[in-house]
């Protein structure tokens, strides 16, 4: 991937250190890093102390105090962030985005407009209902691939070898839409079908045969695999493939069933979210 804008999403837990392996490859390959330091504030504990009407409110003595707190760390994190990036020599900006926990989703999502692709930061699963909502908001409202496990990762968006889950449809579809200039870099890409149905209408006569064409048309290096499910849930055999075949990344399709669907019985999407093992792409 050359050329490309990538917005980054971290916490307050975050530090500059974190963000090296992208603010080298951000030098190699004329990538620009918008980083976006997120902060959950305070609520707002309102306490009403009549019923009346034109009852008061009032606020504890304490709570703008703990708010001035938390802004201005984060605002001397982004401070060290970008003063970090600018001695790595990397294109970058940083912001701050700060609000309820309900806000967030929004504000990333609307970043996200105008990026080609999103970056969760490994510290906000330290918060698994802001990490939750933030995965979700950029993969169902914006239109990028969302990489996760990626931070640290050295072949995450240059890799050799890539694993591709396909399922035909939309969002394997848009999934390897969205990673077709890091496909097109590797070595080696492995498109893979579990439990294929070789009919028209779902696999086609030759599963995987119509997805490797159009890859290998742009000069991508494909391999088709055909698994059998054997009962296992999909996505543990997806990491379990992956690992045998090498692989430095996994792109997927997301949420091919509904997120209710998904949220309630589990699933393949939110094994791979999940999961911290291997960098994904992801994209809805």
């Amino acid at each position: 991937m050359k050329n490309a804008t990538l917005l980054v999403i971290i916490g307050k837990a975050a530090k500059p250190v974190d963000l090296e392996q992208l603010s080298e490859q951000a030098r190699e390959r004329n990538l620009h890093l918008i980083v976006m330091v997120l902060g959950v504030m305070p609520p707002v504990p309102v306490y009403t102390y009549s019923l009346a009407n034109y009852g008061t409110y009032a606020l504890p003595a304490d709570w703008q105090a703990q708010v001035d707190q938390a802004n201005a760390a984060l605002q001397a994190l982004r401070t060290e962030i970008a003063d970090y990036l600018a001695e790595q020599g990397a294109s970058a900006e940083v912001r701050v985005s700060s609000g309820e926990a309900s806000a967030l989703p929004d504000i990333v999502a609307r970043a996200a407009l105008t990026c080609d692709m999103v970056i969760v930061g490994d510290d906000l699963r330290d918060d698994d209902y802001i990490f939750g909502d933030i995965v979700r908001a950029a993969l169902v409202r914006s239109p990028t691939g969302v990489m996760l496990n990626s931070m640290t990762s050295q072949k995450a968006l240059q890799p050799d070898s890539v694993f591709v889950a396909w399922k035909a449809g939309l969002p394997a579809a848009r999934a390897v839409r969205a990673a077709s200039p890091i496909l097109c870099a590797a070595s080696d890409v492995t498109v893979a079908l579990f439990d294929p149905v070789t009919t028209p209408l779902r696999d086609g006569e030759n599963p995987g045969s119509d997805v490797a064409a159009w890859l290998t048309h742009q000069g991508c290096h494909v391999a088709v695999q055909q698994y059998p499910g054997g009962g296992e849930e999909i996505g543990q055999l997806i990491l379990k493939r992956a690992q045998e075949t090498g692989a430095d990344l996994i792109v997927m399709g997301a949420y091919d069933h509904s997120r209710l669907h998904e949220i309630v019985f589990g699933g393949t999407t939110s094994r791979l979210i999940d999961q911290k093992d291997f960098p994904v792409l992801l994209r809805h």
